[in-house]
């Protein structure tokens, strides 16, 4: 079938003079605390992946873009259209889906979709919302009752929801969140081929192996600072390099080879970084020898974004309260 709307001409309305989301010295604060600090950036027409730790200010920054918060300094534009002043026309560009579910269990997906097509004021809101259904692989079960979908059938649907009033940005919060594998990849492939169509999507997620995958170009945000922005492969080589690991028991040797530095051990593994990793394994096997220690494993593989991220970040500690009846909450509507 082909998906292609006849409504839905995604980003029709966007200035051509700007990028799709700029911003300017945008910033939040809440008292003393400074959530966003003097965020500089530039996304157009990709898969921009916004990452960092608990409280390092990327939900603060996705309400900014999307009016749902006044910047305390700054500025940020959609389409060309300022947040802080024609908030309106912007919120008129974009979607926003966020980690909560919003759809009505008592009601069909057809029934969902099209209450948000109404509500937009959309013309035809029944055959643009049958178009989004099909668009989402939706369209056998859009008479079904909602409370009988899977969890990602109904991440599905809020991306229906999220497309009928042509948005030329799409924001999504934690898109996969609580879904098996098959149910990301599939939410991961409608995003993918939305960007193919044309459309910005600006993604926070704590998935580094789905952010590596799928976005084009990814910011590392911390304490409300972008710390690193660039494509997850030019960041990887410019960040990290060669990463091995050696399983052994017993105390680091002393006197490391030359251009290997130690990262750290768990469960009984040193991880070391190395330029040449493939000729810096056997050496260090040699020198945990040496040591005396008995050395069961020997591995030599390539950095990954969870290496990049607590490269820059760093393991901390989440200081906030588990919320066992949110996260009880948000399972149950997954």
């Amino acid at each position: 079938m082909d998906t292609a709307f006849t409504y839905l001409k995604i980003g029709s309305g966007r200035s051509s003079s700007l990028a799709t989301i700029e911003t300017s010295g945008l910033t939040k604060r809440f008292e003393s605390l400074v959530a966003v600090d003097h965020l500089d950036l530039a996304i157009d027409r990709e898969i921009f992946g916004l990452l960092g730790p608990n409280g390092s200010g990327k939900t603060t920054t996705v309400k900014m873009l999307t009016t749902l918060l006044i910047p305390t300094e700054g500025d940020a534009t959609i389409c060309g259209y300022s947040v802080t002043k024609d908030p309106l026309a912007v919120r008129e560009q974009i979607s926003y889906v966020p980690q909560d579910m919003a759809v009505d269990p008592k009601l069909t997906g057809r029934e969902n979709v099209i209450f948000f097509a109404k509500v937009y004021g959309v013309p035809r809101p029944r055959e643009v919302a049958d178009e989004a259904l099909a668009m989402l692989d939706l369209a056998p079960r859009a008479d079904d009752l909602v409370r009988t979908y899977s969890g990602g059938m109904r991440r599905r649907l809020e991306l229906a929801q999220a497309l009928v009033h042509d948005p030329a940005v799409l924001f999504l919060d934690e898109p996969t969140i609580g879904l098996d594998v098959a149910g990301r990849r599939r939410i991961w492939e409608h995003i993918i081929a939305l960007k193919d169509r044309g459309m910005t999507v600006f993604v926070t997620t704590h998935y580094m192996d789905e952010a590596d995958h799928a976005c084009d170009r990814i910011g590392i945000i911390d304490h409300g600072r972008v710390v690193a922005t660039d494509s997850p492969a030019a960041l990887k080589a410019s960040v990290c390099r060669d990463i091995v690991s050696i399983r052994a028991d017993g105390p680091l040797p002393g006197g490391l080879p030359e251009g290997v530095a130690f990262l750290g051990r768990t469960d009984g593994e040193f991880r070391f970084e190395a330029d040449r990793g493939d000729e810096m394994g056997p050496v260090l096997s040699r020198a945990f020898a040496r040591a005396g220690l008995a050395v069961r494993a020997v591995s030599v593989r390539q950095p990954t974004l969870d290496d990049v991220f607590l490269a820059l970040v760093g393991e901390s500690d989440d200081t906030e309260a588990f919320d066992d009846r949110r996260f009880r909450r948000m399972l149950r509507r997954r």
